[in-house]
């Protein structure tokens, strides 16, 4: 690992700053995917600025509406919190079905959804529930939040500071993991709002993505059986050592069919 200054940022303002004034330096979150880059001298920031301890970013606040999240938040707090496991329980579900139990102590979900590595779980969640990622400067539909492949629309000096999720009718989410890496293979969230049915997918493609068949299908009937006959392109679907396209194109309807049979429940 390479030599680099470390400092401890007191709000999003000074955070931001931090970064602007040298564009060598990198936010540090929960250190999940960062470090092993660095580790591995694939990544040689200037300096680490550690947002963590940023009170704003620190807090949950849950009404029968939204539940919103601050980006310092880890997965196991999320997966813990009573009234999250209350009003949204597939968002709690998810968090706590990501890496192992040392991942969901230090990772969070706004460094997750910043690194936007093409098999993590939140951004599954973020665009299905059509949820708003708030930054220090501004406020960003998931929609245009996800760019591709560990691409987002942030500016390299811009901080998520919270993310915000509408609460739906029903949600739920499965995927099928990698054994050893506990990534998703294939992962589904599907949430059902009084407007329809929104479906998105993880670890088949290049960036997590809206599955618009599954959606129209499941906005007509919210039924395991309508998710399985679903017919999937693996045209634009990861192939590597892992899985084939195809293989990930058949998994989609039934991982979809599973959440749905969850979400029911």
């Amino acid at each position: 690992m390479y030599s680099f200054e470390y400092q401890r940022a007191t709000d999003p303002k000074a955070a931001a700053a931090a970064l602007t004034a040298d564009s060598d330096a990198k936010f540090l979150a929960g250190g999940q995917s960062l470090l092993p880059t660095m580790r591995l001298r694939l990544a040689q920031p200037s300096q680490l600025v550690d947002v963590t301890r940023i009170p704003a970013l620190k807090s949950i606040t849950v009404d029968a509406n939204k539940v919103t999240i601050g980006a310092a938040v880890c997965h196991a707090d999320v997966a813990d919190h009573a009234d999250v496991r209350r009003v949204l329980p597939a968002l709690a579900d998810l968090a706590g079905h990501i890496g192992d139990r040392q991942v969901r102590a230090l990772g969070t979900i706004g460094g997750s959804l910043a690194n936007n590595d093409p098999a993590a779980c939140y951004p599954a969640a973020a665009l299905a529930l059509d949820a708003t990622i708030v930054t220090d400067r501004r406020r960003i539909a998931s929609g245009d939040f996800f760019v591709g492949m560990y691409e987002t629309a942030l500016a390299p000096d811009e901080l998520i500071v919270a993310v915000e999720f509408p609460v739906p009718e029903r949600a739920a989410y499965e995927k099928f993991r990698n054994p050893a890496s506990h990534f998703a293979l294939v992962g589904v969230f599907v949430a059902k709002f009084a407007s329809g049915v929104r479906v998105a997918v993880t670890g088949a493609a290049a960036s997590v993505f809206r599955a618009t068949e599954l959606e129209s299908a499941l906005s007509a009937n919210f039924t395991p059986d309508a998710a399985r006959a679903v017919s999937v392109a693996p045209d634009a679907l990861n192939d590597d050592m892992h899985a084939s396209a195809a293989y990930r194109a058949h998994l989609i309807p039934v991982i979809a069919a599973r959440a749905v049979t969850k979400a029911n429940s």
